[in-house]
């Protein structure tokens, strides 16, 4: 019997610990995953955003965003939904006209924060080191 164990016990632990290796690399591929769904959703809201800014406000790029922010609301984390939602806010608020422009440069800049710390988790930057520059010809 108690060779039997000594053969037994070997195999058991080889099996559970392949077994708890591909459950830990299957949950790696599927963070992965999404990791990139996230990156390439948010990548999109970013350009979108553009739409609201300086010499690339575009009715266009507003309503494409508001087509990629509701559809945020399937993927992306509470916080950027809040970002989001106080940028929608703001330019409900400013009803047709320019918002100030410092609120504004916080919302975008929160939202972009807001992604930033979705996807890495860690950031030392604040929402005053996003800017979009207008390119003049």
């Amino acid at each position: 019997m108690k060779e039997w164990l000594v053969a037994l016990v070997p195999l058991l632990m080889g099996a559970v610990g392949a077994f708890l290796g591909y459950l830990l690399s299957l949950r790696a591929k599927r963070y992965e995953s999404i990791a990139r769904f996230k990156e390439e959703k948010y990548a999109r809201l970013l350009v979108k955003l553009q739409g609201f800014a300086g010499a690339t406000t575009s009715a266009t790029l507003k309503k494409e965003f508001f087509e990629e922010q509701y559809q945020s609301w399937l993927y992306a984390s509470d916080e950027v939904i809040e970002a989001l939602n106080a940028m929608v806010r703001l330019v409900i608020e400013s009803r047709g006209t320019p918002p100030d422009r410092a609120a504004g440069q916080k919302a975008v800049g929160n939202i972009v924060l807001a992604m930033r710390r979705d996807l890495l988790r860690r950031t030392k930057l604040d929402y005053t080191a996003f800017r979009y520059i207008d390119v003049i010809d």
